[in-house]
């Protein structure tokens, strides 16, 4: 097998009311830590990069990476680049072997975020590429892209329609209260509006900013239309924690493959549990 769009994925999880998580990784064994949950768990699987990671990590490593998990688990996996603002990398990672997007124009003008999503949809669709764009504006910390909590917007359930009929995405990423990066206070989700967006549009619906979000408020939105949870910071805090503790344990360490093992396995731990959260075990 080899990765996969999302699309399909997605609207299984719709229909059924279940929600795929995607996994944002950085390294060899972030990405192991996630496989090994999802196919324990037979679980669908996005794993995410953003173009930090990319340029980090290499493009053709990533694709690489995970086309050698796709190949060895039968298991659906989804290599997806994760909030894009810069349209000729997104080409770039399309051309490698990416079959899932997301363009992020929400801090632009609305009609400058239709133009430019809909320019990314007619590229990608041309390569059965999926795209996810962002209306609205989650706060917070995501790669180089910083929000402060004052300037976020709410996701009108009216401007979704006209911007997804405007456009033609395949899942719409909307803002109802998560923020990326850590909490400082637990968020308040605005269900309601979660609730009546779901109802008026025919895609599916994208929680950015999930890590930290309390387990039963994830539940509750998936109930209410969220097929796609991101994972982020929860994943990246235990791994470092788990570096630490091991040269607290052992100071004179200096093996890779004895200091990243808790740290992969770690990650395990926490994909496994972000898994059942979302309700996609035993799916595949």
């Amino acid at each position: 097998m080899d990765i996969v769009s999302n699309r399909e994925m997605l609207i299984e999880a719709r229909k059924n009311k279940y929600a795929v998580p995607a996994f944002n990784i950085h390294n060899l064994e972030t990405m192991k830590g996630v496989i090994e949950a999802a196919y324990e768990l037979r679980s669908p699987l996005m794993i995410a990069t953003t173009p930090g990671t990319v340029k980090y990590a290499g493009l053709e490593f990533l694709v690489a990476m995970a086309r050698a998990a796709a190949k060895k688990y039968d298991i659906p996996i989804a290599l997806h680049l994760d909030h894009c603002t810069d349209v000729e990398l997104l080409k770039q990672c399309i051309q490698a072997g990416y079959k899932s997007v997301m363009i992020d124009a929400s801090i632009k003008s609305y009609e400058e975020n239709i133009s430019i999503t809909r320019e990314v949809v007619k590229y990608s669709h041309r390569y059965e590429v999926s795209v996810e764009a962002e209306l609205g504006l989650v706060g917070g910390q995501e790669d180089d892209r910083d929000i402060d909590e004052k300037d976020t917007t709410l996701t009108d359930p009216h401007i979704a329609l006209d911007f997804i009929q405007r456009t033609n995405v395949d899942s719409l990423a909307v803002a109802i209260g998560t923020a990326h990066g850590v909490y400082k206070s637990e968020p308040k989700l605005d269900f309601e509006r979660l609730s009546k967006i779901n109802s008026m549009v025919s895609i599916p619906l994208v929680l950015h900013g999930a890590s930290g979000v309390p387990h039963e408020s994830v539940i509750k939105a998936v109930e209410n239309g969220i097929s796609k949870v991101n994972i982020a910071t929860e994943l990246k805090i235990p791994f470092a924690e788990a570096i630490k503790e091991y040269f607290k344990e052992n100071p004179s360490a200096n093996d890779p493959r004895y200091y990243l093992t808790p740290a992969k396995d770690m990650v395990k731990k926490i994909a496994m549990e972000k898994i059942r959260v979302c309700g996609s075990a035993n799916r595949y």
